[in-house]
């Protein structure tokens, strides 16, 4: 007894050449992928590459704004194992205030000698400023007493504003007057630090590989990691290289930082050298 098998026809094509074309179809299939693949994983890198260089020049453009509005001779920083920590008192404004040295005969001078004395006049336009901000007249930096805007337990340099009417600001005391020796601006110059923000930390962590910016903790006489206050993320995957020289010519300092973004096993490393006007 014989047998006979049908082959049913499917469009003019027998099932036995269909499955012989999805066959070919599949292996060119293949062939064509090992050929696509490189150029496409080359795509998925490169854009993963910009992401992280834009995120890293992002970060660096920040911590450079920042650092370029820091209080003359505040910066401050510290390695502690896989943690650096880059640290500044913000400022947002300046001016001048009337001192009896430049001539003027009249007005509210701020004085260096009589602690009751807690008012005086901002010469020219008043700079912007507001209730709780702080004053500081001629920082000079950590181990600089009384001219040490973060240390404030004895005498310092810094005040706090209560009041502002037109030109004459009112101080919530007169720390200036305190010091021993008395140390006005050569130039009647003041700072104004804004009290949102006052000291502010960039910290990068090897651990948690994160960059981070803290503001508005307060102001430690002593650098330490910032505790409280305010803190944001600018960047993961981050590992950073710090150095600071202050003195590098004049009065004017350089920030040196090397910031490394990692992301699935790709890295981009910027690096920028910050310059930090000293002059008080």
């Amino acid at each position: 007894m014989s047998r006979r098998i049908a082959v049913r026809a499917i469009g003019g094509f027998s099932l036995v050449e269909m499955i012989i074309v999805i066959v070919i179809a599949g292996v060119l299939s293949a062939m064509v992928a090992v050929f696509i693949k490189s150029p496409v994983d080359g795509y998925v890198d490169s854009v993963r590459r910009a992401e992280l260089t834009d995120a890293a020049d992002v970060a660096l453009r920040r911590l450079s704004r920042d650092v370029r509005r820091a209080l003359p001779n505040s910066m401050r920083v510290m390695s502690s194992g896989p943690m650096n920590y880059i640290e500044f008192i913000m400022t947002s404004a300046g001016g001048r205030y009337r001192d009896p040295v430049d001539g003027s005969t009249a007005g509210d001078f701020l004085s260096f000698s009589n602690l009751a004395d807690v008012t005086f006049d901002v010469l020219g336009p008043p700079p912007e400023m507001a209730i709780g901000d702080f004053l500081v007249v001629y920082n000079l930096g950590p181990g600089f007493t009384p001219a040490d805007a973060y240390n404030c337990t004895g005498q310092c340099n810094r005040a706090q504003i209560s009041n502002i009417a037109g030109n004459n600001v009112t101080l919530d005391a007169n720390p200036f007057a305190n010091q021993t020796p008395p140390l006005p601006s050569p130039g009647a110059r003041f700072q104004v630090v804004p009290g949102g923000e006052r000291a502010v930390t960039y910290s990068c962590s090897a651990i948690s590989g994160q960059l981070t910016r803290r503001w508005n903790y307060g102001f430690n006489p002593a650098q330490q990691e910032p505790t409280g206050g305010s803190s944001a993320v600018l960047a993961d995957g981050a590992s950073c290289t710090v150095d600071y020289v202050p003195a590098a010519y004049g009065r004017n300092g350089l920030l040196y930082i090397r910031l490394t973004l990692t992301r699935d096993d790709e890295s981009v490393t910027l690096f920028n050298q910050i310059h930090v006007d000293n002059t008080p």
